[in-house]
């Protein structure tokens, strides 16, 4: 891995990248996993306070907060056990312990709720209201240390921004289950996303990326604007909303143009009439398999499923294709699900009545660039280690102190007795409920309005 990216970083040189290039990523090293049990989201270990603690966070694009289970009065308990015997201990912030922790006034510039202080001088609180029904974090805001890491090649460093974050004291609805069970980091555009303060701080500029594995694993690189000429690209307005111009199942080209959000904090890729409907029943007129007749016992939330044996391959799957505003092509490389005994396969597309969202399982075997400073969307398929930032040890001698979020770290495959499912390459799907972590908005186009629910 280390000769790959040392030759990797050499071909950015001779092709005259920017060598000044700041990139960050989460201390000790840049690593992202697809937890199955925890919604097939995308989470990272990240490292925060003084003395430090580790959290195993969700990393959604869909909202703007960075908040930990702080406090709590009503939070998913710290020890979770499951009916496989599998133990998880996670951490629990608490910014009193924390010499770097210090609350942010109601009259700081970081306070997006005023209206719910009870002085000027007083402690800002937070709310904030997603889509998953009657899920919502709210508590009061902090600043802290986050602990990153630069990497250039050989070299690492260490980097420690201040940044806002949510002492999360109530979680309800899907947050006190299984979803986001050790806190959620998100990377939407307000000035309170990490991604906003770390451009601020002149640390990165302001884009990051994403890097999603077909095995379950990816990485996250903040500061990556990376344009290459071999990637596609689109423009997006807030909260990262791209416009799809045309949908290509198969052989069947249909010019319809509808807007969708890049939402890395949804499981599945939810749609709206009529793209829902255009993708789905070209999809099944297409596709060479018997339709799977549902019963009350199936596992799956798809409407187009079919029946597969075990020499059945791929080849009679049809491809999708999503033509972006520019012209550029997002071909989608893994759009089905087979549930957990591989005998059924499903368009993994969900209908919806509320956004359009383009959801992590959509973004599988891309590093999706998010360039905040051009407003433009790019994609590269990529493994996620040819063209990343290396894994390359950290020089312990100044290192953090904190425990692991969790006891382990998650396993590569899914029949590890010591670790959370990790979603295998098959994308098998045991299901469990498909998270939907957007922030609740009201949508006036071209722009978004966030509203916080109290």
């Amino acid at each position: 891995m280390a000769h790959r990216d040392r030759g990797f970083h050499a071909r950015r040189l001779a092709d005259g990248g920017d060598i000044d290039q700041k990139l960050l990523t989460f201390y000790p090293y840049n690593s992202t996993y697809q937890i199955s049990m925890f919604g097939y989201l995308h989470f990272a270990n990240v490292s925060v306070g003084t003395p430090s603690s580790s959290f195993l966070v969700a990393l959604d694009t869909g909202s703007d907060l960075f908040w930990l289970p702080c406090n709590c009065t009503k939070c998913l308990p710290a020890g979770l056990h499951t009916s496989s015997g599998q133990n998880f201990e996670f951490n629990m912030y608490d910014n009193s312990r924390s010499s770097s922790s210090k609350n942010v006034a109601c009259n700081s510039s970081f306070c997006e709720q005023p209206a719910l202080c009870s002085s000027s001088g007083g402690t800002c609180p937070y709310q904030v209201q997603y889509l998953s029904e009657n899920t919502s974090t709210s508590g009061f805001l902090v600043e802290d240390v986050l602990h990153l890491i630069t990497d250039r090649g050989d070299q690492t460093k260490q980097a420690n921004p201040t940044v806002t974050l949510g002492c999360g004291q109530v979680q309800t609805g899907d947050f006190l289950t299984w979803a986001a069970p050790d806190g959620l980091l998100g990377l939407g555009m307000s000035d309170v996303s990490v991604p906003s303060v770390l451009a601020k701080q002149g640390l990165i500029s302001n884009s990051f990326s994403m890097c999603f594995r077909d095995d379950g694993f990816g990485r996250i690189t903040f500061g990556d604007n990376s344009n290459s000429l071999d990637q596609g690209k689109t423009p997006f307005y807030s909260t990262y909303n791209i416009t799809v111009t045309q949908i290509i199942v198969g052989e069947n080209v249909a010019d319809l143009e509808f807007n969708a959000i890049f939402d890395t904090g949804t499981s599945f890729t939810h749609l709206n009439n009529p793209a829902y409907k255009q993708i789905t029943q070209s999809f099944d007129s297409n596709i060479k398999l018997q339709r799977h007749s549902a019963s009350e016992s199936d596992e799956l939330p798809f409407e187009y499923c079919y029946n597969i044996s075990p020499n059945q391959t791929t080849d009679q799957v049809p491809t999708v294709n999503l033509t972006m505003k520019g012209g550029d092509n997002y071909f989608v490389t893994k759009p089905t699900m087979t549930d957990s005994n591989n005998s059924v396969l499903c368009l993994a597309v969900l209908k919806t009545n509320d956004l359009d969202i383009i959801g992590q399982n959509f973004m599988t075997g891309y590093r999706i660039v998010f360039d905040r400073e051009n407003m433009t969307l790019g994609w590269r398929q990529s493994n996620c280690y040819d063209d990343e930032l290396s894994s390359l040890p950290v020089d312990q001698s100044d290192a953090p102190t904190g425990s692991p979020a969790m006891a382990v770290i998650p396993e590569r495959t899914s029949n590890q007795s010591n670790g959370p499912e990790i979603i295998p390459s098959s994308h098998s799907l045991k299901i469990k409920p498909a998270f939907v972590f957007t922030v609740a908005i009201f949508c006036f186009w071209p722009f978004f309005e966030h509203t916080f629910r109290c």
